[in-house]
């Protein structure tokens, strides 16, 4: 089967697509984005998070054929959709979002493994919730499992995100 849809915001055709090839393959395979990563292939480490019509989702549970005439952003589309959605790609100089860039200013990305499902999920957080508490930060991150850090550097970049984010909208310097 063909499934048609839009990734990173550009629309792109996968063929031959099986019925049981999952979102996660066709994204790294077929169309060549190797950010989402493929460890667990059963939805419980979250190294394949990326948002599917703005709702973060396992890739990797995610059937191609479901994406059909839909919106899937990856870690490397993060940038472009904040620019579409807030009007701000984050920092100039780098070109990252707002979370891409927080990550690697609290030192929140080890062996990078996890990364990019963390920062999907992270900035979905901040989209649906811009002042979340270290409750909301840990639910919304509860399915992304990082085996590296310890989780505090993460938790401090989601709120080093929040906090630039509250800085930017009150018009203040960021």
């Amino acid at each position: 089967m063909r499934v048609t849809f839009t990734v990173n915001g550009r629309r792109h055709e996968a063929d031959d697509v099986w019925e049981g090839e999952s979102l996660l393959y066709v994204l790294r395979e077929r169309l060549g984005l190797p950010g989402s990563k493929n460890a667990c292939e059963q939805g419980e480490c979250g190294s394949c998070t990326v948002r599917l019509d703005g709702e973060s989702v396992c890739a990797c549970l995610v059937a191609a054929g479901q994406a059909e005439g839909r919106e899937v952003v990856t870690v490397e589309g993060l940038a472009a959709y904040a620019e579409a959605r807030d009007g701000d790609a984050g920092t100039a100089e780098s070109g990252l979002s707002q979370v891409q860039q927080a990550f690697l200013d609290a030192g929140a990305v080890q062996c990078g493994f996890c990364t990019p499902g963390l920062l999907v999920a992270a900035d979905e957080l901040i989209e649906r919730n811009p002042r979340p508490s270290d409750a909301d930060i840990r639910e919304a991150l509860s399915g992304n499992l990082c085996r590296c850090t310890g989780y505090e550097k993460i938790l401090d970049a989601v709120r080093l995100t929040a906090a630039r984010k509250d800085a930017k909208d009150a018009g203040e310097k960021v």
